[in-house]
């Protein structure tokens, strides 16, 4: 089964803290996929989009852009237990 977010929260030094429906939490370092995937880097160097970060209606993906995105399953894995 595919983890749903229940909550989502950027938070500083580029970190997501996310609540899932089974109230499972973790938080999520955004930095490894920052200096890994081109197109994240964008996170880092344009003012304000890191903390822009949306949650699509199906509740298994979060977004900041139509290049940059994380699966829920992803962030469920790879999470640190909160």
């Amino acid at each position: 089964m595919i983890p749903r977010i229940k909550h989502i929260e950027p938070r500083d030094n580029f970190t997501l803290y996310i609540v899932f429906d089974d109230n499972k939490s973790v938080i999520y370092d955004v930095k490894d996929d920052i200096n890994t995937i081109p197109s994240y880097h964008n996170l880092m160097t344009v003012h304000g989009l890191f903390k822009n970060v949306q949650l699509d209606e199906s509740r298994t993906c979060v977004f900041w852009n139509d290049e940059i995105d994380l699966p829920s399953d992803i962030l469920y894995e790879y999470g640190t237990p909160y």
